[in-house]
Protein backbone atom coordinates (compact mmCIF):
# COMPACT_ATOMS: atom_id res chain seq x y z
CA UNK A 1 0.00 0.00 0.00
CA UNK A 2 1.48 3.41 -0.82
CA UNK A 3 1.53 6.21 1.48
CA UNK A 4 -0.98 9.03 1.17
CA UNK A 5 1.15 12.74 1.42
CA UNK A 6 0.59 12.73 5.17
CA UNK A 7 2.73 9.79 5.65
CA UNK A 8 -0.35 7.20 6.78
CA UNK A 9 -0.31 3.75 5.15
CA UNK A 10 -4.21 3.69 5.80
CA UNK A 11 -6.44 6.47 4.61
CA UNK A 12 -9.11 4.89 7.39
CA UNK A 13 -6.70 6.26 10.00
CA UNK A 14 -5.57 9.02 8.55
CA UNK A 15 -9.41 10.19 8.18
CA UNK A 16 -10.33 9.09 11.69
CA UNK A 17 -7.37 11.39 13.09
CA UNK A 18 -9.01 14.30 11.08
CA UNK A 19 -12.39 13.91 12.90
CA UNK A 20 -11.48 16.95 15.55
CA UNK A 21 -10.76 19.40 12.05
CA UNK A 22 -13.41 17.78 10.08
CA UNK A 23 -15.76 18.93 13.66
CA UNK A 24 -14.32 21.94 13.73
CA UNK A 25 -14.54 23.01 10.52
CA UNK A 26 -18.44 22.12 10.06
CA UNK A 27 -19.10 24.28 12.88
CA UNK A 28 -17.58 26.97 11.96
CA UNK A 29 -19.77 28.31 9.34
CA UNK A 30 -22.60 27.09 11.27
CA UNK A 31 -22.72 28.57 14.83
CA UNK A 32 -21.25 32.23 16.32
CA UNK A 33 -21.68 33.81 19.50
CA UNK A 34 -23.19 30.63 20.85
CA UNK A 35 -26.43 30.61 18.32
CA UNK A 36 -26.96 28.47 15.38
CA UNK A 37 -26.51 30.95 12.02
CA UNK A 38 -29.80 30.03 10.61
CA UNK A 39 -28.29 31.41 7.18
CA UNK A 40 -25.92 28.18 6.90
CA UNK A 41 -29.07 26.55 5.71
CA UNK A 42 -29.90 28.78 3.20
CA UNK A 43 -32.35 32.10 2.89
CA UNK A 44 -35.28 30.27 3.61
CA UNK A 45 -34.26 28.38 6.59
CA UNK A 46 -35.97 30.63 9.22
CA UNK A 47 -39.01 30.23 7.38
CA UNK A 48 -39.14 26.79 6.71
CA UNK A 49 -38.09 25.79 10.66
CA UNK A 50 -41.13 28.17 11.84
CA UNK A 51 -43.16 25.85 9.84
CA UNK A 52 -41.57 22.64 10.79
CA UNK A 53 -43.95 20.62 13.03
CA UNK A 54 -42.57 16.78 11.75
CA UNK A 55 -38.99 15.75 10.94
CA UNK A 56 -38.34 13.11 8.48
CA UNK A 57 -34.92 12.07 7.80
CA UNK A 58 -34.27 9.44 4.59
CA UNK A 59 -30.40 7.66 4.89
CA UNK A 60 -28.48 4.37 4.20
CA UNK A 61 -25.85 2.85 5.46
CA UNK A 62 -23.44 4.97 8.22
CA UNK A 63 -25.76 8.08 7.33
CA UNK A 64 -28.98 6.37 8.82
CA UNK A 65 -27.30 5.43 11.54
CA UNK A 66 -26.38 9.22 12.09
CA UNK A 67 -30.18 10.13 11.72
CA UNK A 68 -31.27 7.64 13.99
CA UNK A 69 -28.95 9.27 16.64
CA UNK A 70 -30.60 12.65 15.45
CA UNK A 71 -34.12 11.32 15.99
CA UNK A 72 -33.84 10.81 19.92
CA UNK A 73 -32.30 14.44 20.22
CA UNK A 74 -34.97 15.74 18.15
CA UNK A 75 -37.85 14.23 20.26
CA UNK A 76 -35.91 14.88 23.56
CA UNK A 77 -34.89 18.25 23.11
CA UNK A 78 -36.73 19.98 20.49
CA UNK A 79 -39.67 18.08 21.36
CA UNK A 80 -40.75 17.56 18.03
CA UNK A 81 -42.14 14.27 16.29
CA UNK A 82 -39.39 12.79 14.12
CA UNK A 83 -39.19 9.50 12.08
CA UNK A 84 -36.54 7.99 10.21
CA UNK A 85 -36.46 5.62 7.41
CA UNK A 86 -34.16 3.54 5.07
CA UNK A 87 -33.86 5.13 2.01
CA UNK A 88 -34.05 2.25 -0.09
CA UNK A 89 -37.26 1.28 1.36
CA UNK A 90 -38.93 4.49 1.68
CA UNK A 91 -38.92 5.58 -2.22
CA UNK A 92 -41.01 2.00 -2.71
CA UNK A 93 -43.64 3.58 -0.36
CA UNK A 94 -46.85 5.28 -0.23
CA UNK A 95 -46.32 7.08 2.63
CA UNK A 96 -48.41 9.53 4.44
CA UNK A 97 -46.62 12.97 5.51
CA UNK A 98 -47.68 14.40 8.63
CA UNK A 99 -48.18 18.21 8.28
CA UNK A 100 -45.31 20.46 8.47
CA UNK A 101 -42.75 18.28 7.62
CA UNK A 102 -39.41 18.71 7.04
CA UNK A 103 -37.69 15.90 4.85
CA UNK A 104 -34.01 15.76 5.65
CA UNK A 105 -31.81 13.04 3.29
CA UNK A 106 -28.48 12.22 4.73
CA UNK A 107 -25.94 11.67 2.42
CA UNK A 108 -22.04 12.05 2.49
CA UNK A 109 -21.52 11.98 -1.99
CA UNK A 110 -25.14 13.36 -2.41
CA UNK A 111 -25.24 10.67 -5.31
CA UNK A 112 -26.51 7.93 -3.38
CA UNK A 113 -29.43 6.62 -5.83
CA UNK A 114 -31.62 5.71 -3.16
CA UNK A 115 -31.19 8.75 -0.88
CA UNK A 116 -31.56 10.86 -4.30
CA UNK A 117 -34.92 8.92 -5.01
CA UNK A 118 -36.50 9.25 -1.34
CA UNK A 119 -35.36 13.21 -1.41
CA UNK A 120 -37.61 14.03 -4.54
CA UNK A 121 -40.56 12.90 -3.58
CA UNK A 122 -40.64 16.10 -0.96
CA UNK A 123 -42.13 18.31 -3.45
CA UNK A 124 -45.16 15.43 -4.08
CA UNK A 125 -45.25 14.03 -0.70
CA UNK A 126 -46.31 16.95 0.62
CA UNK A 127 -43.63 18.03 2.47
CA UNK A 128 -42.53 22.28 3.00
CA UNK A 129 -39.29 21.58 1.99
CA UNK A 130 -36.07 19.34 2.02
CA UNK A 131 -32.78 19.80 3.68
CA UNK A 132 -29.49 18.00 2.54
CA UNK A 133 -27.10 17.19 5.19
CA UNK A 134 -24.16 16.50 2.44
CA UNK A 135 -19.96 16.51 2.12
CA UNK A 136 -20.09 17.08 -1.56
CA UNK A 137 -21.34 20.75 -2.71
CA UNK A 138 -21.17 20.19 -6.23
CA UNK A 139 -23.57 17.01 -5.33
CA UNK A 140 -26.76 16.06 -7.26
CA UNK A 141 -28.10 16.28 -3.78
CA UNK A 142 -27.43 19.82 -3.03
CA UNK A 143 -28.24 20.86 -6.39
CA UNK A 144 -31.93 19.51 -6.02
CA UNK A 145 -32.79 20.42 -2.56
CA UNK A 146 -34.51 23.70 -0.90
CA UNK A 147 -32.06 23.85 1.87
CA UNK A 148 -28.91 22.55 2.38
CA UNK A 149 -26.30 21.99 5.45
CA UNK A 150 -22.62 20.79 4.01
CA UNK A 151 -20.46 19.03 6.37
CA UNK A 152 -16.77 20.27 5.69
CA UNK A 153 -15.08 16.62 6.42
CA UNK A 154 -12.90 16.95 3.65
CA UNK A 155 -12.39 14.50 0.88
CA UNK A 156 -12.83 11.32 1.72
CA UNK A 157 -10.55 8.49 0.55
CA UNK A 158 -11.45 5.67 2.40
CA UNK A 159 -14.20 3.19 1.73
CA UNK A 160 -14.91 2.95 5.57
CA UNK A 161 -17.22 6.37 6.88
CA UNK A 162 -15.67 7.48 9.59
CA UNK A 163 -14.95 11.77 9.56
CA UNK A 164 -18.17 11.81 7.27
CA UNK A 165 -20.28 10.02 9.91
CA UNK A 166 -18.90 12.48 13.38
CA UNK A 167 -19.67 15.73 10.93
CA UNK A 168 -23.03 14.42 10.20
CA UNK A 169 -24.14 13.85 13.79
CA UNK A 170 -22.28 17.54 14.37
CA UNK A 171 -24.40 19.18 11.54
CA UNK A 172 -27.80 17.39 12.78
CA UNK A 173 -26.55 19.32 16.07
CA UNK A 174 -26.51 22.44 14.54
CA UNK A 175 -30.31 21.61 13.17
CA UNK A 176 -31.37 20.53 16.86
CA UNK A 177 -30.35 24.11 17.99
CA UNK A 178 -32.22 25.67 15.46
CA UNK A 179 -35.29 23.87 16.19
CA UNK A 180 -35.00 24.21 19.61
CA UNK A 181 -34.73 28.04 19.77
CA UNK A 182 -38.46 27.81 18.65
CA UNK A 183 -39.77 25.44 21.34
CA UNK A 184 -37.95 27.38 24.07
CA UNK A 185 -39.04 30.45 25.77
CA UNK A 186 -35.23 31.50 26.26
CA UNK A 187 -31.92 30.69 24.48
CA UNK A 188 -30.46 28.80 27.28
CA UNK A 189 -30.40 25.37 25.61
CA UNK A 190 -29.14 26.43 22.62
CA UNK A 191 -26.55 28.06 23.71
CA UNK A 192 -25.86 24.57 25.88
CA UNK A 193 -25.97 22.66 22.85
CA UNK A 194 -24.27 25.03 21.07
CA UNK A 195 -21.25 24.94 23.73
CA UNK A 196 -21.21 21.35 23.85
CA UNK A 197 -20.94 20.89 19.99
CA UNK A 198 -18.05 23.84 20.58
CA UNK A 199 -15.61 21.47 22.86
CA UNK A 200 -16.22 18.30 21.21
CA UNK A 201 -12.82 18.86 18.90
CA UNK A 202 -10.90 18.69 22.22
CA UNK A 203 -12.76 15.49 23.60
CA UNK A 204 -12.11 13.64 20.31
CA UNK A 205 -8.78 14.18 21.07
CA UNK A 206 -8.84 12.79 24.22
CA UNK A 207 -10.68 9.32 22.60
CA UNK A 208 -7.93 8.91 19.80
CA UNK A 209 -5.59 9.45 22.81
CA UNK A 210 -6.68 6.11 23.65
CA UNK A 211 -5.65 4.21 20.11
CA UNK A 212 -2.79 1.71 22.23
CA UNK A 213 -5.62 0.70 24.77
CA UNK A 214 -7.86 0.09 21.64
CA UNK A 215 -5.29 -2.09 19.77
CA UNK A 216 -4.51 -4.11 22.29
CA UNK A 217 -8.19 -4.77 22.39
CA UNK A 218 -8.28 -5.46 19.37
CA UNK A 219 -5.45 -8.19 19.34
CA UNK A 220 -7.53 -9.87 21.55
CA UNK A 221 -10.72 -9.73 19.58
CA UNK A 222 -9.53 -10.21 15.90
CA UNK A 223 -9.67 -14.34 16.11
CA UNK A 224 -13.58 -13.84 16.90
CA UNK A 225 -15.49 -14.92 14.05
CA UNK A 226 -19.29 -13.40 16.53
CA UNK A 227 -19.94 -10.75 18.29
CA UNK A 228 -22.64 -8.97 19.77
CA UNK A 229 -22.61 -5.00 20.90
CA UNK A 230 -25.21 -3.33 22.95
CA UNK A 231 -26.67 0.15 23.47
CA UNK A 232 -29.36 1.87 25.56
CA UNK A 233 -30.95 4.66 23.94
CA UNK A 234 -28.51 7.01 22.04
CA UNK A 235 -26.24 4.43 21.89
CA UNK A 236 -28.00 1.92 20.37
CA UNK A 237 -27.56 3.40 17.26
CA UNK A 238 -23.58 3.77 17.88
CA UNK A 239 -24.05 0.10 18.68
CA UNK A 240 -25.16 -0.29 15.55
CA UNK A 241 -22.70 1.86 13.19
CA UNK A 242 -20.02 -0.15 15.49
CA UNK A 243 -21.38 -3.60 14.18
CA UNK A 244 -21.70 -2.11 10.45
CA UNK A 245 -17.61 -1.08 10.71
CA UNK A 246 -16.88 -4.20 12.09
CA UNK A 247 -18.39 -6.14 9.39
CA UNK A 248 -17.63 -3.80 6.46
CA UNK A 249 -13.63 -3.67 7.36
CA UNK A 250 -12.48 -7.04 9.53
CA UNK A 251 -15.42 -9.36 7.94
CA UNK A 252 -16.66 -10.55 11.36
CA UNK A 253 -20.37 -11.50 12.05
CA UNK A 254 -21.12 -8.37 14.64
CA UNK A 255 -25.03 -7.61 15.45
CA UNK A 256 -25.98 -4.80 16.79
CA UNK A 257 -28.92 -4.91 20.03
CA UNK A 258 -30.94 -2.45 21.68
CA UNK A 259 -29.60 -4.18 25.32
CA UNK A 260 -32.74 -4.61 26.41
CA UNK A 261 -34.09 -6.80 23.75
CA UNK A 262 -31.09 -9.56 24.77
CA UNK A 263 -33.94 -11.53 26.31
CA UNK A 264 -36.29 -11.55 23.35
CA UNK A 265 -33.74 -13.97 21.94
CA UNK A 266 -30.47 -12.66 21.00
CA UNK A 267 -29.70 -14.33 24.96
CA UNK A 268 -29.51 -17.74 23.56
CA UNK A 269 -26.32 -16.99 21.48
CA UNK A 270 -24.31 -16.04 24.42
CA UNK A 271 -22.28 -18.49 26.00
CA UNK A 272 -18.01 -18.77 26.84
CA UNK A 273 -17.14 -17.96 22.98
CA UNK A 274 -19.30 -14.88 22.22
CA UNK A 275 -17.76 -11.48 22.95
CA UNK A 276 -20.54 -8.93 23.71
CA UNK A 277 -19.37 -5.35 23.47
CA UNK A 278 -21.23 -2.25 25.70
CA UNK A 279 -21.18 1.23 25.19
CA UNK A 280 -21.83 2.72 28.66
CA UNK A 281 -21.75 5.91 29.57
CA UNK A 282 -23.15 7.45 32.84
CA UNK A 283 -26.65 8.07 31.54
CA UNK A 284 -29.64 7.20 32.49
CA UNK A 285 -29.93 3.87 31.54
CA UNK A 286 -26.81 2.82 33.19
CA UNK A 287 -28.26 0.55 35.86
CA UNK A 288 -30.15 -1.10 33.32
CA UNK A 289 -27.28 -1.74 30.89
CA UNK A 290 -25.34 -3.17 34.00
CA UNK A 291 -28.71 -5.34 34.41
CA UNK A 292 -28.28 -6.64 30.66
CA UNK A 293 -24.20 -6.98 31.09
CA UNK A 294 -25.28 -9.19 34.23
CA UNK A 295 -27.33 -11.85 32.45
CA UNK A 296 -24.51 -12.31 29.98
CA UNK A 297 -21.95 -12.83 32.38
CA UNK A 298 -24.76 -15.40 33.74
CA UNK A 299 -23.80 -17.12 30.26
CA UNK A 300 -20.31 -16.96 30.53
CA UNK A 301 -19.89 -14.40 27.71
CA UNK A 302 -17.28 -12.33 27.13
CA UNK A 303 -18.44 -8.89 28.53
CA UNK A 304 -16.25 -5.86 27.32
CA UNK A 305 -17.25 -2.10 27.63
CA UNK A 306 -16.17 1.20 26.48
CA UNK A 307 -17.36 2.89 29.66
CA UNK A 308 -17.47 6.29 31.52
CA UNK A 309 -14.50 6.04 34.26
CA UNK A 310 -17.32 6.56 37.56
CA UNK A 311 -19.58 4.07 35.44
CA UNK A 312 -18.42 1.30 38.24
CA UNK A 313 -17.62 -0.98 35.15
CA UNK A 314 -13.79 0.00 34.74
CA UNK A 315 -11.24 -2.90 36.06
CA UNK A 316 -13.72 -5.20 37.16
CA UNK A 317 -11.77 -8.65 36.75
CA UNK A 318 -14.76 -10.18 34.88
CA UNK A 319 -15.05 -7.32 32.23
CA UNK A 320 -12.29 -5.97 29.66
CA UNK A 321 -12.57 -2.01 29.62
CA UNK A 322 -11.88 0.71 27.67
CA UNK A 323 -12.09 3.99 30.07
CA UNK A 324 -13.66 6.64 27.86
CA UNK A 325 -13.29 10.21 28.50
CA UNK A 326 -15.53 11.16 31.41
CA UNK A 327 -18.52 13.82 32.47
CA UNK A 328 -19.92 14.01 28.89
CA UNK A 329 -22.92 15.59 27.52
CA UNK A 330 -25.52 13.88 25.98
CA UNK A 331 -25.14 15.20 22.87
CA UNK A 332 -21.13 14.24 22.97
CA UNK A 333 -21.78 11.06 23.66
CA UNK A 334 -22.35 9.14 19.80
CA UNK A 335 -19.35 10.88 18.50
CA UNK A 336 -17.04 9.78 21.11
CA UNK A 337 -18.27 6.61 21.33
CA UNK A 338 -18.24 5.94 17.73
CA UNK A 339 -14.61 7.09 17.63
CA UNK A 340 -13.54 4.58 20.19
CA UNK A 341 -15.51 1.71 17.77
CA UNK A 342 -13.75 2.84 14.48
CA UNK A 343 -10.45 2.17 15.87
CA UNK A 344 -11.69 -0.82 17.33
CA UNK A 345 -12.72 -2.02 13.90
CA UNK A 346 -9.70 -0.23 11.53
CA UNK A 347 -6.95 -2.38 14.24
CA UNK A 348 -9.04 -5.82 14.14
CA UNK A 349 -9.09 -5.40 10.54
CA UNK A 350 -4.74 -5.03 10.60
CA UNK A 351 -4.49 -7.56 12.83
CA UNK A 352 -6.57 -9.91 10.49
CA UNK A 353 -4.57 -8.99 7.36
CA UNK A 354 -7.22 -7.01 6.09
CA UNK A 355 -6.69 -3.76 4.09
CA UNK A 356 -9.18 -1.48 6.23
CA UNK A 357 -9.23 1.27 2.85
CA UNK A 358 -10.74 -1.06 0.19
CA UNK A 359 -13.45 -3.69 1.80
CA UNK A 360 -14.63 -6.51 -0.39
CA UNK A 361 -17.73 -5.97 -2.26
CA UNK A 362 -18.15 -1.82 -1.53
CA UNK A 363 -18.26 1.05 -3.30
CA UNK A 364 -17.85 4.53 -2.68
CA UNK A 365 -20.86 5.90 -3.61
CA UNK A 366 -23.08 3.11 -3.93
CA UNK A 367 -24.39 4.04 -6.72
CA UNK A 368 -25.95 0.35 -7.58
CA UNK A 369 -29.77 -0.02 -6.92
Amino acid sequence: MERDNAGYRYFMRKEILEQPGAVSRTLAGCVTNGRVIEAAFGSAAGTVFDRTEHVHIVACGTSYHAGVVARYFIEQICRLPCSIEVASEYRYRKPVTPRGSLLVALSQSGETPDTLAAARLARPGGFIASLAICNAPKSTLVRESDLVLLTHAGAKLALPATKTFTAQLVALGVLIGALVRRYEDDSCRERELVAQLLTLPAVIEATLALEPAIRSLARRLAEERHMLLLGRGIMYPVAMEGALKLKEVSYIQAEAYAAGELKHGPLALVDAAMPVIAMAPCDTVLEKLKSNLMEVRARRGQVVVFADPDSGLISKEEVASIAMPGRLAEIQCPVVYSVALQLLAFHVALFKGIDPDHPRGITMNSGRE
